[in-house]
């Protein structure tokens, strides 16, 4: 059942009689609508009325409404507006550009501007890799969409899109320390985007894609990956794949399994639910089985695109086919990132000893949490207000920050793996309520940038040696 929170959060400023029980009256009233009050401000004080400012958590607005207009009907006490806390911090977007540098005499000017800039161009055109040290490209990312898998929200375009790329940028700068900028793009066609991305890249380091829909996203991040001298990572898939690797990891440690004895269950082959697999697969699990809308995937189910074809090659090593409560029977691990109220504790009930379930959909999971408690030993969902968020800002700003760091021109699995355990190794003492760290650790985002980091320069250094030895063998 949905609970009050921040996401749905109201100001009602209202007119009331200045006696000894209006704020007790004004508290309760909202109470009995089921809002919770946050804060309480009186901005006027008369000898007969008050004017005070009710802050409120509701469930929606419609919730929201409901306790606005119950305050309306308070002999004595009149509305006089309502704010949707939510829509105020998005008035005139969430991110701006500012200076580095103070332009206060003309001889700031010309150093920043021209004639002084001439001399910087010049320089990066003798040696373009002199962008990476003298313009913005050193630290700044592009967070690209289309608008097509947005959110739980679906396709609504790139205009719509916006306010969550404008977060996304925000929360690079927040956590990292790495400017972004959002490029939403109005086009939903494949060769567009990757042609756009591609024109656009000389300004970036790095490039976050992000909310493109399946299966373009595979084929876009691919192509993009082999044109550009710069990483780029599709959030949606290999974000959230390091995330809950990391939050498995330390799941498993504290049930007292291995990872190549267990057997998991993947549901919603979508971009995360591929991302997860691609970078578990590695890691030997003993089983995986993959479940989508049509249920468990098998090599011999007709008409599968080139992304859930490979899945099926390389999972379900049985050839089980069947529904999801058939792929969860003796399963030790569920991991959900696909649709609410799939199943519930008599399915959770046939899974095996001491069974792991991440049930990753938002804002409403594959099953109910407090139902998967009653015969899981741990259990994880998206959510906030819930124990084990998996949230995927614990991994992109310190995956970029060391990508950045690094000089990458690209990103491999190897230094995925290396964020994960970073994340997972933030969490000293696992329990089945702290099974990875909160978003607002700071010692996340350094610790995954450090291990991203290490990880690129052996891989430059490496990828560097084997270019040599070409050469030394062409010569």
């Amino acid at each position: 059942m949905p609970v009050p929170g921040p996401g749905y959060s109201i100001t009602v400023r209202v007119e009331a009689p200045a006696t000894a029980s209006a704020a007790g009256d004004l508290v309760s009233a909202v109470g009995t609508r089921g809002g919770v009050v946050t804060a309480f401000d009186v901005t006027e004080s008369h000898a007969s009325t008050i004017v005070v400012d009710i802050s409120a958590n509701a469930t929606s607005e419609a919730h929201a409404k409901e306790i606005t207009d119950h305050l309306d009907t308070l002999d004595g006490v009149k509305v006089r507006k309502v704010s949707d806390r939510t829509f105020l911090i998005h008035l005139g977007g969430k991110i701006e550009v500012t200076s580095k540098v103070a332009l206060r005499t003309r001889d700031d000017l010309s150093r920043a501007y021209t004639p002084g800039v001439a001399r910087v161009c010049q320089a990066i055109a003798a040696n373009p890799e002199d962008a990476r040290r003298l313009t913005i490209k050193r630290n700044t990312v592009a967070v690209v969409t289309d608008g097509s898998a947005v959110l739980g929200l679906g396709n609504i375009g790139p205009a719509a899109a916006l306010p969550v790329m404008e977060g996304k940028a925000a929360l690079f700068k927040k956590f990292a320390n790495v400017d972004a900028w959002p490029v939403c793009l109005d086009t939903q066609d494949t060769e567009e985007i990757i042609r756009t991305v591609q024109l656009l890249a000389p300004v970036y380091g790095g490039i976050n894609l992000e909310d493109i829909a399946a299966p373009r996203c595979f084929e876009i991040e691919a192509r993009l990956r082999e044109m550009l001298d710069i990483p780029v990572f599709h959030d949606d898939q290999h974000g959230t794949a390091v995330v809950v690797l990391a939050a498995l990891r330390n799941a498993l440690r504290v049930v007292g399994k291995d990872m190549n004895d267990v057997r998991v269950v993947v549901c919603g082959v979508g971009a995360a639910g591929s991302a997860i697999i691609r970078l578990m697969l590695p890691l030997a699990p003993a089983h995986v089985t993959a479940v989508d809308v049509a249920g468990i995937v098998h090599p011999s189910r007709q008409g599968m695109d080139t992304n859930l074809a490979w899945i099926a090659e390389h999972t379900n090593a049985d050839g089980q086919q069947g529904t999801i409560a058939d792929a969860l029977v003796g399963a030790d691990v569920f991991i959900g990132v696909s649709a609410p109220g799939l199943f519930g504790a008599d399915e959770v009930a046939t899974m095996a000893a001491d069974a792991i379930v991440f049930a990753l959909a938002n804002p409403d999971p594959e099953v109910d949490p407090a139902e998967a408690q009653k015969h899981a030993a741990i259990v994880a969902t998206g959510r906030s207000d819930y124990p084990n968020q998996i949230n995927n800002v614990l991994a992109f700003p310190g995956i970029f920050r060391g990508l950045l760091d690094a000089g990458a021109r690209d990103i491999t699995d190897g230094m995925m793996v290396a964020a994960s355990a970073a994340i997972a190794d933030v969490v000293a003492e696992p329990n089945a309520s702290f099974i990875i760290p909160s978003v607002f650790d700071t010692a996340v985002a350094p610790a995954v940038a450090a291990a991203v980091r290490q990880a690129a320069e052996q891989h430059l250094s490496v990828t560097q040696a084997a270019a040599e030895a070409d050469e030394a063998a062409d010569a």
